[in-house]
């Protein structure tokens, strides 16, 4: 798997040009803002009056200026980037942005879903990648305000031979690239993704959890007890493992 670094990505695809940001939420405002960091031209398309909206404004982005609605900021933009949730994507990508899909634009998603199971289908003649941060948003933002970086993925479903530099262009301004970034596919990012989801982090870890504090419980055990073993451990053995493996966590709680 080609594996990229800080020294291979460049911001030049997007010199001159505009991203906008359709969804304040918790991809959206982390990615905004660090985009913003980084020096690239950003404008956010959210529903007005919503919370995420006064989100945005309480961040620095002016209505009528870098806040908008996310037709109008779709119409604006030469890079479209949609961090809606999943299941309203498609709703609002043929309402408010395929309306303003001119040739040569971009559109980019930090999940593969919509692409992959062909909700969305885009027009020939528009790119789209995929850049994605593998943490959630407050982590990508937290990661690079301390000058580090989330691991990413990357990743072309279609584009123009000429402008292939686009995703880790993507990746570079939200900081994902510090971290290291990986090329991918959009049904390999969308299946392993769902998979990770569903079986083992919120699905498989979760019942775990649940499963254990049971057992302990029905055997007469303090809930207080079960709860510090089952669920208030979690965090402390997952932090080892994230910063030297299982092996390193087998030898640092052993």
């Amino acid at each position: 798997m080609k594996v990229y670094t800080n020294k291979d990505g460049s911001l030049a695809p997007f010199k001159n040009k505009t991203i906008a940001v359709i969804g304040y939420g918790s991809q959206g405002h982390a990615q905004a803002q660090n985009l913003r960091d980084s020096g690239v031209n950003v404008i956010v398309g959210q529903r007005k009056g919503s919370d995420n909206y006064k989100l945005a404004v309480k961040h620095g982005f002016k209505p009528g200026v870098t806040l908008f609605t996310a037709a109008e900021a779709a119409e604006k933009a030469d890079f479209i980037q949609i961090l809606l949730p999943d299941e309203v994507q498609a709703k609002i990508y043929e309402s408010d942005i395929l309306p303003h899909l001119k040739k040569g634009k971009t559109l980019i998603f930090s999940h593969g879903f919509n692409i992959h199971f062909k909700y969305i289908k885009a027009p020939k003649d528009v790119d789209v990648i995929l850049s994605a941060p593998k943490g959630p948003g407050h982590m990508v933002r937290a990661e690079f305000e301390k000058g580090g970086g989330v691991p990413g993925l990357v990743a072309v479903h279609q584009t123009l031979s000429a402008r292939s530099g686009q995703a880790l262009a993507h990746a570079k301004g939200i900081g994902s690239i510090r971290g290291g970034v990986y090329e991918t596919s959009f049904k390999e990012e969308t299946e392993t993704d769902l998979f990770g989801e569903q079986v083992v982090l919120c699905g498989g870890l979760s019942e775990l959890i649940k499963a254990g504090f049971q057992t302990l419980v029905d055997a007469g055990y303090a809930p207080e007890m079960a709860y510090f073993e089952c669920m208030h451990e979690v965090k402390l053995i997952v932090d080892l493992m994230y910063q030297g493996g299982l092996s390193y966590m087998r030898h640092s709680s052993g």
